[in-house]
């Protein structure tokens, strides 16, 4: 019989304890009283610490992420051949714990981009932006004249020219939620401080028309914003060509602009999760919450989205809430989802993937305590609807699915300039206009995926560093990026396919 140490108690109430790499079945766990493992226990998964009988809660984290289904003894492997998720009365408490962060004494600053009304950016790109998938095909020809022609290298200070695409734009109501949230999207990514000009091209007969997306949402054409329909101009070459052409006359405006030394305070962060394991929530997600703790005590904002991402968790932040209608927020759209849901014929506790719960998550409880993590511990300051404009500084929570594409695309329109991604299974995500750094949970999947991620939190567990160590490792990182560093994802050149807007509504 083998004596290790190889299992991690998170709180001192907890009933189960997270495997630090696989156990045998057979081996006395000492940490915690000589547990003999009943059963094999792959990494990250969960080993019982107590007698739980069924229908008694099962703790992680000091909270509840499921019920026992049947008894669990010490030393049994507990997952989904054990553990359920059931509802549960939660104490929301608003305002309770809320901590209103006190300003840095050092001032940090990173090299970024001001633009004339005073946003800053932290990339310099040219936009190309479909109105409805029906105007892709010619928003990328125009992309890749761009990518192949060699034309920017006369322009250095201008990053690239980005195509922006999506499936939908037609056959919904016109005046309807769907397009109304479509436009709301779009017109985040075409007011994007990331973009110094963007040509924006649609099809003609669409319903996500034009001349009603720029009103709806306050654009007015000029020397940087020019529309191109294709059936007004002739078709898709002489669309193509016409959009060439206005990118052409951007080009020399946008490669004056120059990068000078801002407050970190410009920096708008969108929180985001995929691929997660048993890991993230103690290392990756903890670890990027101290980065953002440092953020908005510099005065920056930081996006937490993801709404079914944090079901069974919103009383963390409902305590945290700045005030009583912040908090209230977040109750209301758990019950717009919890409603959505049975409208649906689905449960929220479907969210985890196969890889999750391979990964060691069992339930959305359990997945959700690990995502909140990522959003440190300062006050929440503000909820918001999906791709709404933020206009409060700090902590912030914006609707969105778990789908992290579609959150991220979400919280760009709603003005992110950066994203920090955690993945425990290996995400390959990337995004434009803003860069996107991932951060690893564990180090055998940082070893293996070395060219997509960024940082490797996996020595939090190792034992090789802590969450303060790291999260400021995080923070840094966020600085040397937003002043022009490329991050992993960019160096791959992805991010030119993950828009994905999140469409609601009918589709007729």
């Amino acid at each position: 019989m083998n004596t290790i140490s190889l299992a991690l108690k998170l709180h001192p109430n907890d009933n189960v304890a997270i495997a630090r790499a696989s156990i045998s079945r057979g081996t006395v766990v000492t940490e915690f009283g000589n547990i003999v493992v009943r059963t094999d226990v792959p990494a990250a998964h969960k080993i019982a610490l107590a007698h739980v009988n069924a229908g008694e809660p099962v703790l992680r984290y000091g909270q509840i992420i499921g019920f026992a289904t049947q008894t669990i003894e010490p030393g049994d492997y507990v997952h989904t051949h054990n553990l359920e998720m059931a509802t549960f009365e939660r104490d929301y408490a608003f305002g309770e714990d809320a901590k209103i962060a006190s300003p840095a004494t050092s001032p940090v600053t990173f090299q970024g981009f001001v633009r004339a009304d005073g946003r800053v950016a932290t990339r310099n790109y040219i936009g190309v932006v479909s109105t409805v998938n029906c105007s892709a095909t010619v928003t990328k020809m125009v992309v890749e004249h761009f990518s192949r022609n060699g034309v920017l290298d006369a322009y250095p200070n201008v990053d690239g020219v980005v195509p922006i695409t999506h499936s939908f734009g037609c056959c919904i109501e016109h005046n309807g939620e769907g397009v109304n949230q479509l436009r709301r999207t779009l017109g985040g990514f075409i007011k994007h401080a990331n973009f110094a000009g963007v040509v924006v091209i649609g099809l003609g007969c669409e319903a996500n028309q034009m001349g009603a997306l720029f009103m709806a949402q306050g654009i007015e054409t000029g020397k940087l914003i020019a529309p191109v329909v294709i059936q007004d101009v002739g078709g898709t070459r002489n669309a193509a060509d016409a959009a060439i052409a206005a990118v052409e006359s951007m080009l020399p405006v946008a490669n004056e602009c120059r990068r000078e030394p801002v407050s970190a305070k410009h920096l708008t962060v969108a929180l985001q999760c995929g691929g997660s394991d048993g890991y993230s929530g103690i290392t990756a997600n903890p670890a990027l919450g101290v980065a953002v703790d440092m953020l908005v005590a510099q005065g920056g904002t930081a996006i937490l989205s993801e709404t079914p991402e944090i079901y069974g968790a919103e009383h963390l932040l409902t305590r945290r809430a700045a005030t009583h209608e912040v908090g209230q927020g977040i109750v209301d759209l758990i019950k717009w989802w919890e409603s959505y849901a049975d409208r649906e014929k689905g449960s929220i506790d479907n969210n985890p993937t196969p890889g999750n719960k391979a990964g060691g998550l069992t339930t959305i409880l359990e997945k959700s305590l690990g995502a909140v993590a990522k959003s440190g511990s300062s006050a929440l300051m503000g909820v918001y609807r999906y791709a709404e404009p933020i206009t409060a500084r700090g902590l912030v929570f914006m609707d969105a699915p778990g789908y992290d594409p579609m959150g991220a695309t979400g919280q760009i329109a709603s003005g992110a300039n950066l994203v920090a991604f955690t993945t425990g299974r290996g995400s390959c995500f990337g995004a434009k206009p803003a860069p996107s750094i991932k951060l690893a949970t564990n180090t055998k999947m940082y070893t293996r995926m070395k060219d997509d991620m960024d940082i490797n939190c996996g020595d939090v567990m190792d034992g090789d560093a802590t969450l303060e160590t790291k999260g400021k490792e995080i923070f840094d990182m966020l600085i040397r990026v937003a002043s022009g560093e490329k991050s992993k994802s960019e160096a791959l050149g992805v991010g030119n396919e993950e828009t994905v807007p999140w469409m609601i509504g009918a589709q007729m």
